[in-house]
């Protein structure tokens, strides 16, 4: 919405990928994920016929940071044609793995996985958007009076990737530093009251909603194919192309049929996955959660891009 009123946008390319979401063929939306505090306790990752690979990416093995994690995981799962890799705790106290992981214990054992006996079949899961809105240090945006914080924003505080936990306390001091910024001030402002009400004429109620429906399920895919944790000159062009078809399809039902929160939803997800394949192609380097097989070891100066 911000992109759309010429607000700036920054750094959407930096999307963190949770190593270690649960394997769920149902398909789970949110998918549950596997805290790395797991691994930190002592879970070794395999792949699927029970052998370590972590020491091929990283010294830290199973410990290495989220996004080297996440890409060898990936990395892994391509090569072998696997759609997941196993998590193993079987070595780990059952009381004490019970007591630091109640939640997890509990959701693998509903599912039919006994962690202590059974290994856990984990796979990536699109989890943190680094970029955003861009903000200054009281979380005004470009826009007069717009303030934003948390997760839609780009503050400056993560960069090109994101320590576990930090998200939570930006989003507490950025909320408090809006609310110092803007106490003082909010009385003074006037609010327009002329806004007209929405004008829907010439428009019809949707017949056929399966066409928001498979717009949003492609969007996924292309996502995920694409641009998803390894990136590629030819996979970004790919992706570009077809969100421009998914784009138009989309603008004509929002301009031919009578808005539902389904159609909006699907509207906003095309532009943020356009900023994100887009910012993604200017950037010609690997850069923190922005990996690219076509510039992997490149890690130059760019200057600072406004969407």
């Amino acid at each position: 919405m911000v992109y759309r009123a010429k607000g700036r946008v920054r750094d959407m390319e930096f999307v963190q990928f949770h190593p270690t979401s649960l394997y769920n063929p149902a398909i789970e939306n949110p998918s549950f994920l596997i805290s790395e505090a797991v691994r930190g306790y002592g879970a070794v990752l395999r792949t699927k016929d029970g052998k370590e690979f972590m020491h091929r990416y990283d010294e830290r093995l199973s410990l290495a940071p989220r996004d080297i994690v996440a890409r060898a995981i990936d990395n892994e799962m391509k090569i072998r044609g696997d759609e997941f890799v196993y998590l193993d705790c079987r070595h780990l106290e059952k009381t004490g793995f019970q007591e630091h992981f109640p939640t997890i214990y509990d959701k693998c054992i509903r599912v039919g996985i006994d962690p202590m006996k059974d290994l856990i079949p984990v796979v990536p899961a699109c989890h943190y958007m680094c970029g955003g809105v861009m903000t200054d240090l009281q979380g005004r945006a470009s826009i007069d009076r717009l303030y934003a914080c948390g997760e839609c924003t780009s503050t400056g505080l993560h960069g090109a990737n994101r320590l576990a936990s930090n998200s939570l306390l930006e989003a507490m001091v950025f909320a408090h530093r809006i609310a110092e910024d803007l106490l003082p001030r909010i009385d003074t402002f006037e609010l327009r009251e002329d806004v007209p009400d929405w004008n829907a004429e010439g428009t019809t109620d949707p017949r056929e909603m399966v066409l928001i429906t498979q717009s949003a399920k492609e969007l996924k895919e292309i996502m995920s194919s694409y641009v998803g944790i390894v990136r590629s000159n030819v996979r970004l062009k790919r992706a570009m192309d077809r969100l421009y078809l998914l784009y138009k399809e989309t603008e004509d039902l929002y301009h031919q049929t009578t808005i539902s929160p389904q159609l909006c939803e699907l509207r906003n997800l095309i532009t943020i996955a356009y900023l994100v394949t887009r910012s993604a192609a200017m950037r010609k380097e690997s850069r923190g959660l922005h990996f690219t097989t076509d510039y992997p070891d490149k890690m130059e100066h760019v200057e600072e891009t406004y969407m």
